[in-house]
């Protein structure tokens, strides 16, 4: 039997079908599936990255509203990509998705991906353990910033 979090999931990618961009409310999408709203939040912080291809534009004061879009568009992965902010980092896990994105969107080779991969390991990395995924975070936006060359 699936969990909530993955009948969440499935019904928000079955909501937005051929579109690009739905708008929903945390509280409805909440009361709909009789959780708790911050279980919507786990769900679209989790399951919709910038990773997985997609953004999440919350409105402030719009009454809980947000806006889920699904990239489409190769360039618009890069250029999003080229904004993650240094500051906030990237963990080591979602570096590797995001590659792994790259890679299924043929922007690398698997064989640059691998290489790429490697470059941002702990290990690669010579740096306290702290700046890591500060490190990471301006590998990735150097790496999009040259692909989009």
């Amino acid at each position: 039997m699936a969990n909530i979090s993955d009948i969440i999931e499935r019904f928000l990618i079955s909501s937005l079908g051929q579109s690009d961009r739905i708008n929903i409310s945390r509280n409805e999408l909440a009361d709909y599936f009789d959780c708790a709203p911050s279980q919507i939040n786990y769900v679209l912080s989790t399951r919709f990255t910038l990773d997985r291809g997609y953004i999440i534009e919350s409105r402030r004061g719009g009454g809980g509203y947000v806006t889920l879009l699904k990239i489409s568009n190769k360039s618009d992965l890069l250029d999003e990509l080229s904004k993650i902010n240094i500051s906030e980092g990237v963990s080591y896990n979602r570096a590797c998705q995001i590659v792994d994105r790259l890679v299924s969107e043929g922007y690398l080779s698997q064989h640059e991906g691998a290489i790429v991969v490697a470059m941002l390991s702990d290990k690669s990395l010579v740096a306290p353990a702290v700046n890591k995924d500060t490190l990471r975070a301006s590998i990735i936006k150097g790496l999009a910033k040259e692909l989009s060359k």
